[in-house]
C-alpha cells in the first residue's frame, strides 16, 4: 500500500491540517475539509480504498478519526477496529496497520492560525441591489446617508438633488422615499462595504472618466443641517413671545437679516462649525472657504468675519484666528505633535534655529515658500489634500500645527550634520525613522537614537 490522498464532497482552499508521512518521499496529505475521507492507493493498480475519516472539532484545533477501513489503525499505539473513533490532536502518530514495518506512519499536524487565517471578521452577506443609489442606480460613490429616512446616495448625485431643490426654493425630499431631510453627511462605515463590493464583483466598477464627473459635482464634505419648508401661514396674529421664539429658531444669523448682501432662502442647507458649533449657509457662489482642505471640516470664522456678522448669544461665530491662510499665520513655538511629539528631537531642533540666528517664524516661512514651488515631497503630510495645499489655503488650528510639524521634519534633515548640537550629531539612526513607536515609551531610547530620519527597517507611515 501506498501513501493515501484525501477526498471530499465540501473541500476549500484553505489547508487546515497535513497527515505527514515518516518517509520524506512520500507527499503530505494535505486536509482542507471539515469531513475529509482518507483513502489508500493500492499497489499496481488504480483502485483506491477508504482508510480512515477525519473530521474537524468545533475547536478548530482538533480533529476525530474514524477507522475506515477492515484493518486495524494505531493511534499513539492505541488500537482502532473498524468503525471505531478516537480524538486525535497535533503530533498525533497514525499507523493504518498492525505494524510498523510493513506500514507507512503518518503524524497529525495542524496548520498554525496565520496558515489558516482564522481571523475574527464579521462576515456581512449583502446584496449589491442595497447598495445602488437610487437616482444613477450604480452602486454609491462617495456615499452620503440623508436623515432621518436613513437612504443612502452618491455624493455627487445628491449634491446635483439638493442644488436644484435650492434653486426651485422648495422642500428637500428624499429620492428614494420622499420624506423631507432635514440632515446629509458622508457615511464613512458605508464608503468600506462599497469599498468590498466594487472589490467583489468588477463589473459593477464604473470608468474613471465617469467617476471623475461625479466626484466635479460632489459638493458634500461635512455635515450638512438642511431648513425645510415654508413657514405655516397663520392669519391670526401672533404674539411677541411666538415672534421671539421663531427667531430664536433660526440657524444662522442669516436666515432672519441680510448681512453682506446676502440672506438664506428657504430650504438652504447649513453646515455646523466644527469649532464653536454654530451654523452657516452652505454657498458655492463665493468664493470665502468654508472647508478646512487639511481635515474637510467645517469652520465659520472666515465666513462671518467677511460678511460683518459678530458673535451674540443666539448665534455663536469664531474667531478669525482658528481658521486663516497659512501664509498669513504666525508661529513662536514648535507644536506639541512636531516630530511625533518626541521632546528630545523638539528641544534639538530649537536649539539649530537659535544657534543659526533666526527664528522659528523665519524658518517656516522659508518652507513655505519651498512647499509653494513643489521642493518638497509631500508623500508625508498628513492631511486630506496635500496636493492642492500651498500658503494661501485656509486650514484651521491643528492642521497648521501638521504643516509647521511637516517642514520642522525637513528642515532638519536638510541640516549638515556638523550644525548639529555635538550630543545629537554622534547618535546613530534609528532603524524605524520617525515611524519608531519605542520613542514614545522609551525616553532613554527616544534620547540616544536619531528619530528625525527616514525608516530604513519595518513599514513606512
Amino acid at each position: 500500500m501506498e501513501a493515501g490522498q484525501s477526498s471530499s464532497s465540501n473541500s476549500s482552499d484553505e489547508v487546515w491540517a497535513k497527515l505527514v508521512p515518516s518517509d520524506s518521499s512520500y507527499a503530505s496529505i494535505e486536509i482542507s475539509s471539515d469531513d475529509t475521507i482518507v483513502c489508500s492507493q493500492i499497489s499496481s493498480t488504480p483502485d483506491k480504498l477508504e482508510w480512515c475519516q477525519i473530521i474537524r472539532n468545533s475547536d478548530r484545533c482538533s480533529a476525530t478519526i474514524r477507522n475506515k477501513s477492515s484493518n486495524l489503525i494505531l493511534v499513539d499505539g492505541a488500537i482502532l477496529e473498524s468503525e471505531d473513533v478516537v480524538g486525535i490532536k497535533c503530533g498525533c502518530e497514525i499507523v493504518p496497520a498492525s505494524t510498523k514495518k510493513e506500514y507507512l506512519s503518518f503524524k497529525f499536524e495542524v496548520m498554525p492560525v496565520q496558515e489558516q487565517r482564522l481571523e475574527n471578521k464579521l462576515k456581512i452577506f449583502l446584496d449589491s441591489e442595497h447598495t445602488k443609489c437610487s437616482i444613477c442606480l450604480n452602486v454609491w460613490h462617495d456615499v452620503v446617508t440623508v436623515a432621518p429616512c436613513l437612504h443612502n446616495f452618491c455624493n455627487g448625485c445628491f449634491s446635483e438633488w439638493l442644488k436644484r431643490c435650492q434653486k426651485k426654493h422648495s422642500n428637500v425630499l428624499c429620492p428614494h422615499c420622499r420624506a423631507v431631510v432635514q440632515f446629509v453627511g458622508r457615511n464613512h462605515f458605508l464608503h468600506g462595504i462599497e469599498e468590498d463590493i466594487l472589490q467583489a464583483d468588477v463589473s459593477l466598477r464604473r470608468s474613471a472618466e465617469e467617476l471623475a464627473i461625479l466626484d466635479s459635482y460632489a459638493t458634500i464634505k461635512s455635515s450638512l443641517v438642511i431648513t425645510n419648508g415654508k413657514k405655516n401661514r397663520q392669519k391670526r396674529a401672533r404674539s411677541p413671545i411666538h415672534e421671539e421664539r421663531e427667531e430664536m429658531e433660526l440657524p444662522c444669523p442669516q436666515c432672519g437679516t441680510q448681512f453682506g448682501g446676502f440672506r438664506c432662502p428657504e430650504s438652504i442647507a447649513h453646515l455646523q462649525c466644527h469649532a464653536c458649533g454654530g451654523m452657516m449657509p452652505s454657498r458655492s457662489d463665493i468664493s470665502i472657504p468654508q472647508h478646512c482642505v487639511g481635515c474637510d471640516k467645517t469652520f465659520c470664522g472666515a465666513y462671518w468675519h467677511a460678511q460683518g456678522v459678530a458673535r451674540t448669544d443666539q448665534h455663536p461665530t469664531c474667531e478669525l484666528e482658528t481658521f486663516r491662510p497659512i501664509s498669513e499665520r504666525r508661529v513662536s513655538i514648535i507644536p506639541s505633535v512636531a516630530h511625533e511629539r518626541n521632546q528630545f528631537e523638539q528641544d534639538i531642533t530649537n536649539r539649530c534655529i537659535r544657534q543659526m540666528g533666526t527664528t522659528l517664524q523665519e524658518v517656516i516661512s522659508d518652507w513655505v515658500t519651498k512647499l509653494d514651488n513643489r521642493e518638497i515631497d509631500r508623500s508625508s503630510l498628513h492631511l486630506r489634500h496635500p496636493e492642492i495645499i500651498t500658503a494661501g489655503t485656509h486650514v484651521c488650528n491643528d492642521c497648521y500645527n501638521t504643516v509647521v510639524s511637516f517642514l520642522l521634519y525637513w528642515y532638519r534633515i536638510s541640516l549638515p550634520v556638523h550644525l548639529l548640537p555635538l550630543e545629537a550629531s554622534n547618535r546613530e539612526d534609528c532603524w524605524y525613522g520617525h515611524a519608531c513607536r519605542t520613542q514614545h515609551h522609551s525616553v532613554d531610547h527616544a534620547r540616544k537614537r536619531n528619530h528625525v530620519c527616514r525608516p530604513t527597517r519595518g513599514s513606512q507611515r
